[in-house]
């Protein structure tokens, strides 16, 4: 209907080429246009401002001689004022900008490292972005933005590159453990020797205790008793000993047999003994 009144209407974000007997006229902005189509005028084309995305996937060797797939993302624009070049001057956009893309990253990529180019991705994609705004610039088009959005290598090196971490990872973890049990021996060792220093302070004070005890028991004694003394006394008090010592080993249910001298003068022969050791202890220290 807008052709039988010559009346055309473009849309936001869009411009479209007006010719005038197959040549060039003017650029029609958004809005209603006439075109009498009588005098020669007609519509070429739209042509879109809007920003375009193309993904271009390349595949490249690095400097280690490792095959590589990157994916770049190049996000463009045709420009208002230069709308006619970009109409007329390229055929086909995208392949141009993917043979720009191409000739760049297979430039830059083999003179890198594989670990380099994950990490110079960000220099890579400023590469890419230089050689094309200066190329399709001619063009009427504007290179908005470039970005490396992949980095792909052989899966046979992708994995040998995760085993490599995890190796790595596990002699972190070996070393942390390893430090962890140093740590716990030593805070182990350090409480047995306080453990075993307060049993000796525990033994010394309980055999101080004892030796207290009986000597108060040989004073009280002797003094309670008249014509007794502290020898007397203290034989008692050995014998007391040796049958509580007795007991305790009849008691105990895990004990082995233990054969003594036993008889009306064994407990006498006991005593002499324990004084006699108890003598030759003193005679020596």
């Amino acid at each position: 209907m807008g052709n039988l009144f010559c009346c055309v209407q473009v849309d936001q974000s869009t411009v479209a080429i007006k010719e005038r007997f197959g040549k060039f006229d003017d650029v029609l902005q958004p809005g209603c246009h006439f075109l009498p189509w009588i005098s020669g005028s007609r519509l070429a084309g739209h042509l879109s401002l809007r920003v375009q995305q193309l993904d271009v996937r390349c595949e490249t060797k690095t400097k280690d001689n490792v095959f590589v797939n990157v994916v770049a993302s190049v996000q463009y624009r045709a420009l208002a004022n230069q709308a006619s070049d970009a109409f007329y001057r390229l055929s086909n956009t995208k392949g141009q900008i993917q043979a720009y893309v191409f000739d760049v990253i297979r430039a830059s990529v083999p003179r890198l490292l594989l670990d380099d180019v994950f990490e110079q991705k960000n220099e890579i994609a400023k590469a890419v972005d230089v050689e094309l705004e200066k190329a399709m610039s001619t063009y009427g088009y504007e290179i908005v933005q470039t970005l490396i959005i992949d980095i792909e290598p052989d899966v046979y090196v992708k994995r040998a590159m995760n085993e490599i971490n995890a190796a790595a990872r596990l002699r972190v973890a070996a070393n942390e453990k390893a430090e962890a049990e140093k740590i716990l021996q030593i805070k182990r060792a350090e409480g047995e020797a306080e453990s075993k220093y307060l049993a000796g302070l525990g033994i010394a004070r309980q055999r101080q205790a004892i030796v207290d005890g009986l000597r108060d028991s040989v004073l009280g004694f002797s003094e309670n008793v008249p014509g007794t003394s502290a020898k007397d006394v203290m034989d008692m008090v050995l014998v007391t000993q040796y049958f509580d010592t007795m007991r305790e080993i009849g008691a105990a249910s895990k004990s082995s047999a233990v054969f003594i001298p036993h008889g009306p003068g064994a407990v006498r022969d006991v005593a002499s003994q324990i004084r006699e050791g108890l003598l030759q202890a003193s005679s020596v220290s």
